[in-house]
């Protein structure tokens, strides 16, 4: 297989090649394998950066999300990947997905959990890794803003409410709304989960800033631990 895309990397015309097809046509008629391509160059002579693109592809199963979880450490197992390629790759899929989470602020009011998975799925649902953000709200459910507040497992030793708090206090948020991923893809809740949600929303009760409540994204779908009576407390009702 690689013996045949060599050769036909050698054979192409010039006006063949990623490079020249992104400058005439724009990079929407660019398939994948292009495009990889162009991030990683020409390559050499015994391993184009055609070549190299297809390995990347083959790693991913050829799926887009798959690719979105790639890290450095996995990029560069792959032979012929060296740590500037693997940067410029990684570089390239943060870049892509802050993008795709830098949308407008929203302004309407937060009506439940879908509008919380709407809102974080595009920068939380593909990471390859945990991450624990609170979204702050006015009287009007409207947000204030949002704040990551951990990366990595979520654990309830590491989550204080001092942490998650802060930013409400000094911005003087009515409520907030936790949420966090599951790289997994498996919306349902851990035991953990449930510590955290619990330990928190009590917090917030004695602060007079009620968790309404945990969202955990997984992928394209979500949980709400608030829809499962999982908050306790004064919490809940978005």
């Amino acid at each position: 297989m690689e013996i045949e895309a060599l050769a036909g990397v050698a054979a192409q015309p010039p006006e063949a090649r990623p490079r020249e097809r992104l400058q005439r046509y724009g990079p929407s008629p660019l398939s994948e394998e292009e495009l990889l391509a162009l991030l990683i160059g020409a390559g050499s002579r015994a391993q184009p950066g055609r070549v190299l693109a297809g390995r990347v592809l083959d790693l991913s199963g050829g799926r887009l999300h798959e690719l979105a979880r790639m890290d450095f450490g996995r990029l560069m197992g792959i032979p012929g990947i060296g740590p500037a390629v693997a940067s410029r790759i990684v570089a390239a899929i943060e870049l892509g997905r802050r993008i795709g989470s830098a949308r407008p602020a929203r302004e309407d009011p937060i009506t439940g959990p879908a509008d919380v998975h709407d809102l974080f799925a595009p920068a939380l649902a593909h990471l390859p890794h945990e991450e624990f953000h609170v979204l702050l709200l006015n009287s009007q459910n409207e947000p204030i803003c949002q704040r990551q507040v951990t990366r990595g497992i979520l654990d309830a030793s590491l989550i204080h409410p001092r942490e998650v708090f802060r930013d409400a206090i000094v911005l003087r948020a009515a409520a907030l709304i936790l949420v966090h991923n599951h790289p997994s893809g498996n919306p349902e809740p851990s035991g953990e989960d449930l510590q955290v949600t619990r330990q928190l929303s009590g917090a917030g009760d004695q602060l007079g800033i009620p968790v309404l409540d945990h969202v955990i994204v997984a992928g394209e779908t979500f949980s709400s631990l608030a829809g499962r009576g999982c908050l306790g407390g004064a919490g809940g009702n978005v």
